[in-house]
């Protein structure tokens, strides 16, 4: 691991637990009473001309989608990563005990860049957390990371740093338009560590080919 990507880690770790306490729409429980039409729970997929760099080739799972706008979280860039521990003992937090393993830090969307959510399976549940589906929930508060640390997190997790966000009818404006494509999620899709390949599979999904 190189060095940048251990400074990168640390970094949005630690803007994860300072504004964990904040409060944003992006992460409120979904609208129970939103209509068939929500693609909550599943992915957008870029069309291959969609230029934006924000979102060239970008796989975004769907937390919320509903009249008042929605908000998703880049699943396939990965912007570094750190050992759990290192990153714990950076915040002054006692790593003894620690599991052994590496979080990655993802790029979850041009919004809120300085705040991230923690994208896992839902088979972990605090208080806080919104499960979205039966392959995901989201959770945005630091006691997740304890969890994890003490080896009781939920069983497969992503980090994601900010998120992406449609103001009300944007997003119905770009899919008419071709700028996505949607289609199921799965777990794999969600949480492998084969991002430089989710685009392609998700894409193929779809039976376009390329």
């Amino acid at each position: 691991m190189t060095a940048p990507s251990r400074l990168l880690s640390m970094a949005a770790l630690l803007a994860f637990v300072v504004l964990a306490g904040v409060d944003t729409d992006a992460a409120r429980q979904p609208d129970r009473d939103a209509g068939q039409n929500s693609l909550a729970g599943q992915l957008l997929v870029a069309a291959p001309d969609l230029e934006d760099p924000n979102f060239r080739q970008t796989v975004v799972y769907m937390i919320r989608h509903d009249e008042d706008g929605a908000m998703g979280l880049v699943v396939n860039r990965v912007l570094g990563s750190g050992p759990l521990d290192d990153l714990l003992e950076s915040l002054g937090v006692d790593a003894r005990g620690t599991a052994k393993v590496d979080v990655r830090v993802h790029y979850g969307g041009p919004v809120e860049a300085g705040r991230i959510f923690m994208l896992h399976t839902p088979d972990y549940r605090s208080e806080d957390t919104t499960v979205v589906s039966d392959l995901a929930a989201l959770t945005v508060t630091p006691e997740i990371l304890g969890d994890i640390a003490a080896g009781k997190g939920p069983r497969r997790s992503l980090f994601a740093l900010g998120y992406a966000g449609w103001a009300p009818d944007q997003l119905e404006d770009e899919l008419a338009v071709g700028a996505w494509v949607v289609v199921e999620a799965d777990e794999a899709l969600l949480f492998d560590d084969r991002t430089d390949t989710k685009w392609q599979r998700a894409f193929d999904r779809h039976g376009i080919d390329l």
